[in-house]
């Protein structure tokens, strides 16, 4: 054999073993990669939340990233950036890089709502992001001026049924969640009620206390108050059961609407393509943070029932969201 073959055959083996143990150890830029994981975060983390500060939504981030904060051992700065019903954050958070430093605030209207009345998005709401963990969800409640003459859903739908296009009910805007919840009501009872889109939710819970619409599709942070000081009566809970706020209401599904199931959720995502390492860390610390009894407090304060959990889980609920609502779009010719 010749020198050069025996050289040859000496690089060869040389070469197999290298391949051997870089199969084994990895390669230098995997390495990097689970150095970055595990070290995750190193730096402050943006928290974009794709609605005014002092929102509904706004308030629960805070509580949220504060605990998450503490538990990290790095600040997650909130970023409102709100516009287009929540659109504008939402595009801001699928755009961001995928390396675990920005996470958002996804809610019904950014990742349900906004798909099924458009397909004109600057995002897809499944496609460009990492799912991280539901945080929480709160029912609507469905209530009345004091001065309506109904005192049960029953009632109300047999007092519209009378009046045709003469109750009116606010939102906080045209294609907002409540109005698609009003919408499936009157879809599935078979009346016509008068929409009356406000700029805010605290506007149209002002005049239906005071009498200028009769009923209102509320968050329940929001409304319990109203409710609580009979400025306002509870007719039924829009979640599958009944809430400890109001024990004595009744849910939709009682009051003989089967079926009805609407709620307002949050949720943490990212932008797609996350590291699993991280995605897996900052599940883990949401649902510590979600379980732990200061926060669960606060949530329950704002309405919000605390409810981590899995990545899988929200992706699921985020794709039979699209679907429910596209449906009640078509059928009833909603426009945004």
């Amino acid at each position: 054999m010749t020198r050069v073959a025996t050289a040859t055959r000496r690089r060869l083996a040389a070469l197999a073993m290298c391949g051997l143990v870089c199969a084994w150890i990895g390669s230098p830029g995997d390495a990097v990669a689970q150095a970055g994981e595990s070290n995750w975060p190193d730096r402050p983390v943006r928290f974009i939340v794709p609605f005014p500060a002092g929102s509904a939504s706004d308030i629960v981030a805070r509580i949220v990233a504060q605990k998450l904060g503490a538990l990290l051992g790095q600040q997650f700065v909130i970023d409102n950036r709100s516009g287009a019903s929540g659109n504008i954050g939402a595009e801001a958070v699928a755009r961001a890089a995928p390396d675990g430093y920005t996470i958002g605030l996804a809610t019904n209207s950014t990742h349900a709502v906004a798909a099924s009345m458009s397909s004109r998005l600057g995002y897809d709401p499944e496609a460009d992001f990492t799912m991280v963990s539901m945080i929480g969800a709160s029912p609507y409640v469905l209530a009345v001026h004091p001065s309506v003459p109904a005192t049960t859903v029953a009632e109300l739908i047999a007092l519209a049924k009378a009046k045709p296009h003469e109750l009116s009910y606010g939102t906080a805007g045209q294609a907002s969640l409540a109005h698609l919840a009003a919408e499936l009501f009157s879809t599935m009872a078979g009346v016509d009620l008068a929409h009356i889109p406000y700029r805010s939710s605290a506007q149209a819970v002002l005049d239906a206390t005071t009498g200028r619409i009769e009923l209102q599709f509320g968050t329940l942070g929001p409304t319990l108050e109203q409710i609580r000081s009979k400025q306002l009566r509870a007719l039924a809970v829009t979640s599958p059961q009944r809430i400890a706020s109001l024990p004595d209401v009744p849910t939709m599904q009682e009051a003989g609407l089967k079926g009805y199931d609407v709620a307002l959720w949050m949720a943490l995502v990212m932008p797609a393509g996350v590291a699993p390492g991280i995605v897996a860390r900052l599940n883990a610390t949401t649902r510590q943070a979600l379980t732990s009894p200061e926060v669960v407090a606060a949530l329950e304060a704002q309405g919000m029932d605390p409810a981590p959990g899995t990545p899988e889980a929200l992706a699921r609920l985020i794709h039979d969201e699209i679907g429910k609502w596209r449906a009640l779009v078509a059928s009833t010719g909603l426009k945004p």
